[in-house]
């Protein structure tokens, strides 16, 4: 499993931080998802990390993200509501279009449940949502501010206690909250719906599942948590939760690639396919699989070598096991090799072996070391000279010719 930091301009055009849990290297991403996090948390919170681990297990991509003011994203909490909320997670839809592909499932943990069904009909990708813990409405946290709501409304604004922690609210707030007071909206959920909550909840009654279920038109379902509290603070249960989410999920998301079937590759054939909108691509024999990237710094997700990284990676395994079955066939007490090699361009005139060409060059650079304490001088002569026999090595200097076709069926 990797995980990859990115950031993104929020509904204000703060910029919002968030982790994208992706699949492991060798396990193509089914599909993206987007986990908004319950009030005045982060994304950092362990149900929200918990599942969007597990999720990833199952090769499903998930984005969680810090609300504007929250966590490591940018702006002032007090400046912010519920729409802004709902506008963040629209953003973050986008984000994940642009750069890797669109969110086909959401999620959503307490308030952030009621989020993500405010927001549902305004993200098109979308094809199933989730709530966890949630309020049929945002306007269920009113109650939160009730023994400072004088205040709020003399004042304009006031220091909140919310979980333990201080939080400046504003009148603004509390107007906006008043807008999200009916279910009309869970009415005309254009997804399919999986409701989770405990009957043991004591932050939001069991009964507020009741009214988004209810409200819901098919297909619809709800699984109870049964011992679980508001935060699915054990690990179980949020395992629990994801794994029976991405079950439910497979009867109604498009998965986003399948994997490719590598047994049908001839030998000596190779398979390249996409595994993002970016620079992340599957790499298949008959019998094997990785991935190539390239670096957050120019745009990848660094969960691969580059190309060019490949390239030295092939050249340098050749070049170990010609030197192996050197040795090995002299008798030679080679214990191991090890093999660094470097890509660059450099001026002919810089290069001391390039005496025959002019201008910009391109140039590896392999440095070989061995071990064996009972190898001669001339054994090791012996070995480096036997490394420029290596295949890929004359095959790269004899200026291969590639051809470039159209390939006809599927």
């Amino acid at each position: 499993m990797n995980r990859v930091k990115v950031e993104f301009a929020g509904s204000s055009g703060q910029q919002l931080a968030g982790l994208l849990e992706l699949p492991n290297s060798l396990q193509p991403v089914k599909y993206y998802a987007l986990f908004a996090h319950c009030f005045t948390c982060g994304k950092d919170i362990a149900a929200a990390s918990r599942i969007s681990r597990e999720l990833a297990d199952q090769g499903i991509a998930v984005l969680r993200f810090d609300f504007t003011g929250l966590g490591n994203s940018d702006g002032d909490f007090a400046n912010t509501n519920f729409t802004s909320n709902v506008q963040d997670l629209v953003a973050a839809a986008k984000m994940l279009e642009a750069r890797y592909a669109a969110p086909k499932l959401i999620i959503g943990h307490s308030l952030g449940g009621a989020a993500v069904l405010s927001a549902v009909n305004k993200i098109p990708s979308l094809q199933a949502v989730a709530t966890i813990a949630a309020p049929s409405t945002a306007y269920h946290v009113q109650h939160l501010f009730d023994s400072s709501k004088a205040e709020i409304e003399a004042q304009g604004e006031a220091k909140v206690n919310l979980g333990g922690r201080k939080f400046s609210i504003k009148k603004q707030l509390i107007e906006d909250l008043d807008q999200y007071a009916d279910l009309q909206h869970i009415a005309h959920l254009r997804c399919p719906l999986i409701v989770f909550h405990s009957p043991l909840d004591n932050i939001v009654p069991v009964d507020e599942a009741s009214k988004i279920f209810t409200a819901a038109k098919h297909p619809k379902s709800f699984v109870s948590l049964d011992k679980a509290d508001h935060l699915l603070s054990k690990k179980e249960d949020a395992r629990y939760v994801a794994k029976t989410l991405a079950a439910w999920a497979e009867r109604y998301v498009e998965v986003l690639v399948a994997e490719p079937v590598a047994a049908n590759l001839e030998d000596g054939h190779v398979l390249v396919t996409e595994l993002d909108k970016k620079f992340l691509r599957g790499l298949y024999t008959r019998s094997h699989k990785s991935v190539s990237d390239e670096p957050v710094s120019v745009g990848g997700s660094d969960l691969g070598p580059t190309p060019y990284a490949l390239l030295l990676m092939s050249l340098g395994a050749c070049t170990s096991m010609t030197i192996r079955m050197y040795a090995n066939r002299k008798g030679i007490p080679l214990e191991d090799i090890n093999i660094r090699l470097v890509h660059d361009r450099v001026h002919a005139e810089d290069c001391a072996a390039c005496e025959e060409r002019e201008g910009q060059i391109e140039r590896i650079q392999r440095f070989i070391s061995f071990k064996g304490e009972q190898l001669t001088q001339e054994q090791i002569e012996s070995m480096l000279k036997i490394a420029n026999r290596c295949p890929v090595h004359k095959t790269l200097e004899s200026k291969p010719v590639i051809t470039t076709e159209l390939e006809s069926g599927e």
